[in-house]
């Protein structure tokens, strides 16, 4: 009623308060929107209705029908703000209704309201529109709607087909999928839409699972029957692998896919078929490797029913058995290639595996396909170039074929060796054109063996004449003469040979035969053998030794060398031994020497003869007769060899004073004469007069080479000869050589022989002929040699004059005099050498001379260093004991004082040893000895003033106190007690003790206890020894 009135008043907000407010809602229905929108709106005023609705906004939530009366408009205005922030602030009650409306405006809004009216079916339909697919499937998971996918899908194929698919590959991705992947195949055909089932299928099957064969069957087969094209990018992917091969096979045969349906077919047949179909329109390549996967034999087959089928196939045949006849066998293939006489075929098969194959039989088939098609370059290619072919078999077609070009057999004859048979062919066929092509074109090496057949086969002269002309030097000239002169046909050569010796020809083989055509000819043969340079003496003389020796001489004489066997045995043959004798001389030539003067040799003596006789006496050069004497030599020959020098040396004035010949002359009597050796020597005078005494020696002829030493001044060598025998124990050979030093008064004689007769032991003459000599060399040996004799006194005057010659100062030299001058007691010259300057080692030499007991002498030498311990021993075995103490002072060791106060007590000179042993006893490890000496002679009192006098020095130590203590006790009992009363601090008390319980001194040693702070044992002592007792003592010590 209220609410009436407020309307009816015209009070529009009031009444929307009222129906906004009322709980019962019972003015909330579509007649009050009704009613308020039927209220005319005034201008400038706001609607009734508007009032209403925003009055009902701000008390709360719209109810349904509100919301779509609400939004209605609004949407038609296009204000999306409003509706969306209705929503956001949950001021709309959400219906399918509503989703509707809002659809046009916004489909995302629509969503949002779909969602929350619960309106499945609208919620997936939108969601699929926009294409959030992955919301679709959330949702309806969410909800657990039952949704039709299948038919969503059908739905988006039909408006979106990209979409779709995306949708479909969702759909499919799910675990499980969420729809069957047939009726999306059989959706998408409906549409057709293959494109996006092939799409579609290849990301399903990207897995290339077993399980998905139908499917992966399924595609290609779609593709195949409708898209051929697209089937072959699919096969090009290689992402599937478990379809129906032999389905998908037979299709793509169909579809024109013949390599797809090969790679597919396993059948013999079915390849067969296929490759027959549409070999030619395959690409090689793939042929080529879908041939090398199929069996060697399968291959062969197949490749045979394809020549077979069409020569148009021959192209990929022949590409085939060239990429695989290693596998299926060549020889297999070439008779495949027979088999239909397809000579192009074996052409282009063979031709491109030629290079790789060595086998002969290759080679001659593609040689006979070539001559077969007419190939004639190429037959003549390979034959030239090839080194596989039997040369005899290819040889022998060529001739068969008779081709109108021979160059490939001209090429095969001439590379292996059958020119004659080249040449007789040619000849026999009238191709003299080609022969003349050939000696002066392809192998002008080969015209002898051309010439030759020619020759045999009675070609005619000019023709062979006109071949030489072109030939000219092109062959060799040896191998021609060889072929003509074999033949008995070497004239007509004769102006082929002397056109060649114009040019400037040196072929032996050439002037070889013009010499042989001269000599038969007899045209100036001599002069031709003395003259030309060039011929083969060795041939020329072994044609001219049955025809003319001297010729034959003449020509070997020539090689001046190389045919000297050849000329001895000639000579020998015809007693021709001057012409020998004289070409011995002039060669000069060792190793023909050697074979003509071999043992062996039947004409050697007439050989020497005519040398000794007539060819050497001619001959004024002396390298001939050099060479002809070491020829001598060489040869053994020494008796011919005397006779030969003889003749030269002294009927010859050319060479008598021929050094070398006066030497061998001599050398050769000493091995094969020696009585003439004398002779020889005193007669002849320039000879090499050293070396001969030294081989005389060797030989040992001693006297010989003496004189030869004596004659040529050699004296040293002349006294060696002499001191040899000496030494091998001839004593007057030893007197000669002194009478032969006397008599040439020569420096190095005098050495030779000092050294000679000291090792003879001769020591005083030996040390004389060195004097005389001036020799100080062998100073060590001498002093050795000297010693051992005792001749010192020599020795002195050898070292004096030693160390005026050796510049270089030795100690042993100065150290050894001293020694001699002592031992030959020159003490005043010792003293004086000593003082000056010396290099000698006078601390050795005067130990030495105090062990061999020289004191004196050893003396002077300790007084020089100075050496006081040393030179106080010197004075003690002297007995020079006030000497021996002042040099034991300044030796100031404790050894040395020791030394001379034993000794002095041994002599008994007690004031001596008295003062050393003051020096002794401050040594505490001298005392006891020292102590011990004096009681073992008895000196008691004289031991005891020794130690009282040393207690009054400054080096006073315990043991020198306790060992007077000792003595009192020992010797003189009572000083004791006194004496440990003044001294009990400074002495050994248990020693001292002990010595007086020796000696029973009781008291005393009572009182060294007490002193000792040993009071039980001094009242032990007190009780046990009366003679110590006193009570006070004993009360004391208690």
């Amino acid at each position: 009623q209220e609410f009436n009135q407020n309307f009816a008043s015209g009070n529009y907000k009031a009444a929307a308060r009222i129906a906004a407010t009322l709980k019962s809602g019972l003015l909330r229905t579509a007649q009050v929107i009704q009613q308020f929108k039927s209220v005319p709106t005034q201008p400038g005023q706001t609607s009734a209705i508007l009032l209403y609705f925003s009055t009902l906004l701000d008390y709360g939530t719209l109810n349904a029908i509100e919301s779509i009366e609400l939004v209605r408009p609004v949407a038609l205005q296009g204000r999306k703000d409003f509706i969306e922030k209705w929503l956001n602030e949950d001021k709309l009650e959400c219906t399918e209704e509503l989703g509707d409306i809002v659809k046009s405006l916004d489909l995302n809004l629509a969503v949002r309201i779909y969602r929350k009216a619960k309106a499945g079916q609208k919620v997936l339909q939108a969601l699929t529109e926009l294409g959030r697919y992955d919301e679709i499937i959330e949702y309806a998971k969410e909800s657990r709607y039952q949704t039709d996918y299948s038919f969503l899908l059908r739905n988006l194929v039909n408006v979106n087909p990209e979409n779709a698919v995306k949708f479909a590959q969702q759909l499919l991705a799910c675990d499980p999928p969420l729809v069957d992947i047939n009726q999306v195949i059989d959706i998408l055909l409906q549409q057709h839409r293959l494109q996006e089932l092939t799409s579609l299928l290849l990301d399903y099957l990207k897995g290339n699972k077993p399980e998905h064969s139908a499917l992966q069957t399924r595609l290609l087969e779609v593709n195949l029957l409708n898209s051929p094209q697209v089937a072959e990018t699919i096969f090009q992917m290689d992402m599937l692998t478990h379809f129906d091969k032999p389905k998908i096979a037979a299709l793509c045969e169909k579809a024109g896919l013949y390599q797809r349906a090969l790679e597919l077919y396993t059948d013999v047949q079915d390849i067969k078929r296929v490759m027959l179909q549409g070999g030619g329109k395959l690409n090689q390549e793939w042929t080529q490797q879908f041939f090398g996967s199929m069996a060697p034999d399968t291959c062969l087959e197949i490749l045979t029913d394809m020549l077979r089928s069409s020569s148009q196939n021959l192209q990929a045949v022949v590409a085939v058995a060239i990429k695989f006849h290693t596998q299926i066998g060549t020889s297999r293939l070439i008779e495949m290639f027979e088999k239909f006489s397809s000579y192009e075929g074996i052409f282009y098969f063979l031709g491109s595996i030629l290079a790789f194959s060595t086998d002969p039989e290759v080679h001659f088939k593609y040689i006979e396909a070539a001559a077969k098609l007419n190939h004639t370059q190429e037959v003549e290619r390979v034959c030239r170039e090839s080194k596989c072919y039997e040369p005899v078999r290819v040889k022998d077609f060529l001739k068969e074929v008779k081709l109108a070009d021979p160059r490939p057999l001209i090429y095969v004859c001439d590379l292996h060796g059958y020119v004659t048979e080249l040449a007789e062919y040619l000849f026999k066929n009238s191709l003299l054109k080609y022969i003349e092509v050939y000696v002066s074109r392809v192998n002008a090496a080969n015209a002898p063996i051309v010439l030759g057949a020619l020759i045999d086969q009675d070609a005619a002269e000019d023709f062979i004449k006109n071949l030489l002309q072109s030939v000219r030097g092109g062959c060799s000239a040896q191998q021609l003469v060889e072929e003509f002169e074999k033949r008995n046909r070497l004239r007509l050569l004769l102006q082929w040979l002397e056109a060649r010796v114009a040019e400037g020809n040196q072929d032996p083989a050439v002037h070889n035969a013009l010499a042989k055509i001269y000599i038969d000819t007899n045209r100036d043969a001599e002069q031709f053998l003395k003259t030309n340079a060039y011929y083969d003496s060795s041939v020329v003389g072994k044609y001219c030794e049955e025809r003319d020796p001297h010729l034959a001489f003449t020509a070997y004489k020539r090689a001046w060398g190389s045919c000297d066997e050849q000329l001895v045995e000639l000579t020998n043959k015809n007693g021709l031994f001057r012409l020998q004798a004289r070409y011995l001389v002039e060669r000069q030539a060792p190793e023909l020497w050697a074979y003509v003067l071999r043992e062996d040799n039947p004409h050697r003596r007439q050989a020497i003869d005519q040398v000794v006789s007539s060819a050497l006496p001619e001959s004024s050069s002396a390298d001939e007769v050099s060479a002809a004497v070491n020829a001598f030599i060489n040869a053994q020959l020494p008796h011919e060899l005397i006779e030969l020098l003889e003749k030269i040396v002294l009927h010859n004035s050319d060479f008598s004073n021929n050094k070398n010949l006066q030497n061998l002359l001599i050398l050769t009597a000493m091995k094969a004469d020696s009585s003439r050796i004398m002779d020889y020597v005193n007669r002849l005078q320039n000879y090499d007069g050293g070396a001969i005494a030294q081989v005389a020696m060797d030989y040992g002829l001693r006297e010989e080479a003496f004189t030869i030493y004596k004659k040529f001044g050699l004296y040293g060598e002349a006294a060696d000869t002499l001191l040899k025998s000496a030494e091998e124990g001839g004593e007057s050979d030893l007197e000669r050589a002194v009478e032969f030093a006397q008599r040439c008064n020569e420096i190095e004689v005098w050495k030779k022989l000092g050294r000679a007769q000291l090792n003879k032991g001769k020591v005083r003459e030996a040390i004389e002929s060195f004097l005389k000599a001036g020799d100080g060399d062998a100073y060590k040996e001498v002093v050795e040699k000297a010693s051992a004799a005792d001749a010192y006194d020599a020795l002195v005057d050898y070292l004096l004059m030693a160390r005026k010659k050796i510049t270089v100062k030795d100690q042993v030299i100065d150290s050894e005099l001293l020694y001699a001058y002592a031992k030959t007691d020159r003490l005043d010259e010792m003293d004086s050498f000593v003082s000056g300057t010396n290099t000698a080692n006078v601390q050795a030499i005067g130990d030495r001379l105090f062990e061999e007991q020289h004191y004196k002498a050893a003396k002077l030498l300790y007084a020089s260093l100075p050496s006081y311990s040393k030179l106080a021993s010197c004075f003690v075995r002297l007995e020079d004991f006030s000497a021996a103490v002042d040099a034991a002072r300044k030796a100031k060791n404790p050894k040395t004082w020791k030394e001379v106060a034993f000794a002095a007590l041994s002599k008994g000179e007690l004031k001596f040893a008295h003062t050393a042993s003051l020096s002794l006893i401050v040594h505490p490890d001298h005392l006891d000895s020292l102590i011990e000496r004096y009681e073992q002679l008895g000196l008691f009192t004289q031991l005891i003033e020794l130690l009282e006098q040393g207690l009054q020095g400054e080096r006073t130590h315990v043991g020198l106190y306790t060992e007077l203590g000792v003595l009192y006790a020992t010797y003189e009992s009572n000083k004791l007690m006194d004496y440990v009363r003044q001294h009990s601090g400074k002495v050994n008390i248990p020693r001292l003790i002990r010595a007086c319980e020796r000696q029973n001194l009781w008291k005393e040693a009572v009182y060294l206890h007490m002193n000792y702070d040993e009071f039980e044992q001094a009242a032990n002592c007190l009780i046990l020894h009366p003679t110590a007792w006193t009570h006070e003592l004993f009360v004391q010590v208690i």
